[in-house]
């Protein structure tokens, strides 16, 4: 397995736990508001939902440093 290849594996993992996260982040009090909801009010993120949203800033990161890996190993 080249490098290449191995990046395009870990790319793919990240993207669908980026994909995870995503959707498991409730913005609303039911499960509606993850499917298109809205909510009006504001508040402190604690616990999982806290680790749920710093996990997806760091997803995020990773997928683009990975991305432009891809592009520099071909």
């Amino acid at each position: 397995m080249t490098l290449h290849q191995a990046l395009l594996i870990i790319q793919i993992i990240i993207a669908a736990l980026l994909t995870l996260a995503i959707l498991f982040q409730n913005q609303g009090s039911s499960s509606g508001a993850m499917w298109g909801g809205s909510s009006q009010s504001y508040h402190t993120r604690r616990g999982f939902e806290k680790v749920l949203h710093y996990f997806t800033y760091l997803a995020i990161v990773l997928f683009v440093v990975v991305g432009v890996l891809i592009l520099r190993t071909t």
